[in-house]
């Protein structure tokens, strides 16, 4: 099998993850994707970005992956749900990106966040690399939808130090209509990670009129403190800074008129998962 190619990009550190990015890899062979996909010696990522306190504990790394299953109405990264719009990266450079920041990261009792797009659409690159991390003693997370969970060994899940699940909702129908798939995968996953004990954050979206149902929160945060390893759980509340990739992309948008949730709101979810014996923000 032959190696794919990729050059080395002329800017893989993007100024925040809201920087849309297209194309990046419309010249790759449809040979090498596939052979990239197979080997996971190469990957295909929107971007990185340094200095992120939002994405795991301390201050992060993260990786940006192109490519993801789901199409959540809320999402504000559209440009990564296709993986030609990510750059060709071998391991070798991302690894050789990471290092650079060994040291720092280590000081500031940070780390490596793989996230997307959707990581594990590109398992064998998310695990090589995160893997390569681990074996430099970076703390890594990985911020996954779940629903490829399944393809993570369990040798292979010891090595990531946490996993961030975005939860969209507990209920599967409210779940197909937020982002076209079925959520089974997603918390058979999240099962899979508190039996063996695997720390966890868990992230939610709050959307007015979408996700901010009372009841709904209410069973979500009741499955989540089931698991027995969520250490955390993010409520996050909507925004529009993604917007204009929509227009850009020329994809249809639903939530032009929707606010962000008011204070209020947030404060009642944050206490429902509270209530339920998890720490929640």
């Amino acid at each position: 099998m032959t190696e794919p190619r990729a050059e080395v990009p002329d800017r893989l550190e993007a100024d925040s993850p809201f920087e849309l990015r297209v194309d990046q890899s419309k010249s790759v062979p449809d040979s090498d994707v596939r052979t990239a996909l197979a080997t996971g010696s190469m990957g295909f990522l929107h971007s990185f970005t340094t200095g992120s306190t939002v994405d795991g504990p301390g201050v992060r790394v993260v990786a940006w992956t192109a490519g993801c299953m789901w199409r959540c109405l809320y999402c504000h990264n559209p440009d990564t749900w296709t993986m030609t719009n990510g750059m060709p990266v071998t391991l070798a450079t991302a690894t050789e990106e990471l290092r650079k920041y060994r040291q720092g990261l280590k000081v500031m009792n940070g780390g490596f966040t793989l996230s997307g797009g959707e990581p594990l659409m590109q398992y064998r690159f998310a695990v090589n690399l995160l893997v390569a991390a681990h074996g430099m003693g970076i703390h890594t997370t990985l911020d996954t939808n779940g629903y490829y969970g399944a393809r993570l060994t369990d040798d292979e899940l010891g090595l990531i130090d946490l996993v961030m699940l975005d939860l969209k909702t507990w209920d599967p129908e409210r779940h197909k209509r937020l982002t076209g798939m079925d959520v089974a995968p997603t918390l058979e996953f999240a099962r899979r990670l508190g039996s063996r004990q695997r720390p966890m954050w868990v992230r939610y979206v709050l959307v007015p009129g979408l996700t901010d149902d009372a009841d709904d929160i209410t069973r979500t945060a009741a499955f989540a403190a089931e698991l027995g390893s969520v250490q955390r759980v993010d409520v996050l509340p909507f925004h529009q800074m993604g917007r204009f990739k929509w227009h850009k992309l020329g994809i249809p948008y639903t939530l032009e008129q929707t606010a962000a949730p008011s204070a209020d709101v947030i404060e009642r979810t944050i206490a429902i998962f509270r209530n339920e014996g998890l720490q929640a923000f």
